[in-house]
């Protein structure tokens, strides 16, 4: 299926159902006490824009593992399932990451070459649970290869079609034909191994961690401060200084026009405004 190119003002409704699934998270984790926080270019926003990043089509928030397990039984009984939905690869047949996503009813958000994935897939923002590391750099180098290749044994049901290069699609075709069971049974086994450690950093086990440290502080995402996102108020990373400058650098600096890329789709259905 070709891409779908969405206009300015259908990126802004896909922002605003976004802003409703980030207040659902929120509702459901001051009634719970569970502890939250919004992060990566979501928190990015908050600070240099005040809200959305302006070409931004998604939004992320994390929690440490217990938060993200609380949270994820919380959703059985607080989200609100006239409107929304919760998926993980425990709730949904055929979901392949590592971590979840809530997503809104009766729209369509349809990533390029995720067609034949056999789960809905509305509009949504994802919800990343965050996991130790080893302290030791050379241990937290091994940890982070481990990471890297369970999570492309996961993504290979997408990379078989999804990749530009032949072989690599070949490869992938093979590496979807371990039995999808044995798969999760080892990631479940990295989760209670990864917790054990319970060292100073953190990360998300079945997504890139792109910098040489292959983690994040833990303190960051446990000590947290209201911020104002699109006129309502989240919770964000208290030490947003410190955390942007080591995921982004120069944060404040806009990047130029030729990265600032939205997700390929190819089906777009919104709803009614």
């Amino acid at each position: 299926m070709a891409n779908y190119e969405l206009t300015k003002e259908e990126l802004r409704r896909v922002q605003l159902i976004q802003l409703e699934l980030l207040q659902e998270v929120d509702r459901i984790c001051k009634k719970c006490g569970i502890h939250y926080n919004i992060i990566a270019g979501t928190l990015l926003g908050a600070v240099r824009h005040g809200g959305y990043i302006p070409w931004d089509d998604d939004a992320d928030v994390a929690l440490l593992r217990s938060e993200y397990e609380r949270f994820r039984k919380a959703c059985k009984t607080e989200l609100n399932h006239e409107k929304y939905y919760f998926q993980d690869h425990r709730a949904t047949q055929g979901y392949r990451w590592g971590y979840g996503k809530l997503r809104r009813k009766g729209t369509v958000f349809l990533r390029r070459n995720q067609e034949h994935m056999p789960y809905a897939q509305g509009v949504f923002i994802d919800v990343f649970p965050l996991d130790g590391v080893p302290d030791n750099y050379l241990l937290r180098s091994m940890h982070n290869f481990e990471c890297f290749c369970l999570r492309k044994i996961l993504w290979a049901r997408v990379g078989k079609i999804a990749d530009k290069n032949l072989l690599l699609r070949g490869w992938y075709g093979l590496l979807d034909k371990i039995p999808e069971k044995k798969v999760f049974a080892y990631y479940h086994k990295l989760i209670r191994r990864s917790n054990r450690i319970g060292g100073r950093m953190v990360r998300i086990l079945m997504f890139p961690t792109p910098n040489s440290e292959y983690g994040y502080y833990r303190c960051w995402y446990e000590n947290s401060s209201p911020v104002e996102f699109e006129g309502v108020v989240l919770e964000g990373i208290r030490e947003y200084d410190s955390y942007l400058s080591f995921k982004f650098g120069n944060y404040m600096k806009l990047p130029p026009e030729d990265q600032r890329k939205v997700h390929p789709v190819s089906q777009l259905k919104l709803g009614k405004c």
